[in-house]
């Protein structure tokens, strides 16, 4: 399983990103698996408070899953590490992971500007492989202008895959 994070701050495009390149790798016929760091404060929406699963949670329950109709649906009572939520997303062996999120952990990283502020705090980041926007900063072969630029940031993926050494797990 090859490991990429998305990483930049709120509104620089991540979300977006991460959702074209899944339907990119399905259209390859790899298998995708998505991590997301909720930044937004809280917790991630929840089901219905009147939900079976809900009620399991609610009343403390370590972990609910509930299955049917093809898919899972798993609440855990308590945040795990990032490793261990790498292992629950990987446990269908994708061929890939997207992280969206998670800047701080190690990783091959691409990193989506907003502008140039963007770049003084996220420049120092560990696993950069892709710079998308600010070119006016950033020079060289592992950039890209602008995160509109679909065909080239779907290009760098399929190349980024097939090259060796990328961190796999």
């Amino acid at each position: 399983m090859k490991t990429l994070h998305i990483v930049g701050f709120k509104n620089s495009g991540k979300t977006t990103l991460v959702a074209r390149w899944v339907r990119l790798l399905k259209e390859q016929g790899l298998t995708v698996a998505v991590l997301k760091h909720h930044g937004h404060g809280g917790q991630p929406a929840m089901p219905d408070a009147s939900t079976d699963t809900m009620q399991f949670f609610n009343s403390g329950a370590d972990v609910s899953v509930v299955a049917g109709g093809g898919a899972v649906q798993l609440l855990v009572n308590e945040e795990p590490g990032f490793m261990e939520l790498k292992e629950m997303a990987a446990i269908r062996r994708p061929n890939i992971l997207l992280v969206e999120g998670y800047k701080e952990q190690q990783g091959n990283k691409v990193v989506l500007l907003r502008n140039a502020e963007d770049w003084g705090s996220l420049g120092s980041l560990s696993g950069i492989q892709l710079v998308v926007g600010c070119p006016e900063i950033i020079a060289g072969s592992r950039q890209i202008a602008s995160r509109t630029a679909v065909g080239q940031l779907d290009r760098w993926l399929l190349e980024w895959i097939e090259e060796d050494g990328n961190e796999t797990v």
